[in-house]
């Protein structure tokens, strides 16, 4: 499993359009994917559901946590973790 912890910097958060190139960049990936928000393990989801993705409500300075666990783990994670530092809005 690779995991990594970052804080959003999208101005608005993950609002329709960012969260929806995010669920596209994660559903390209044979690995399980949770993205966890602020460290509570209430608020995990599966970032290949836009749905599930937008139901955490991820807002600027917000912490996500990226794991995968897979054939492709580190991939998945290194390109989300990229998206996210982009600040794409």
């Amino acid at each position: 499993m690779v995991e990594v912890s970052m804080i959003v910097k999208n101005e608005n958060g993950l609002h329709a359009r960012p969260a929806s190139l995010f669920s596209k960049a994660a559903a390209k990936y044979k690995s399980d994917i949770k993205v966890i928000k602020n460290g509570d393990h209430s608020k995990t989801c599966n970032p290949k559901s836009i749905i599930s993705l937008l139901s955490l409500g991820i807002y600027k300075g917000d912490q996500l946590t990226i794991s995968a666990s897979g054939e492709d783990e580190e991939f998945a994670v290194k390109e989300l973790q990229e998206f996210l530092e982009k600040g794409i809005d």
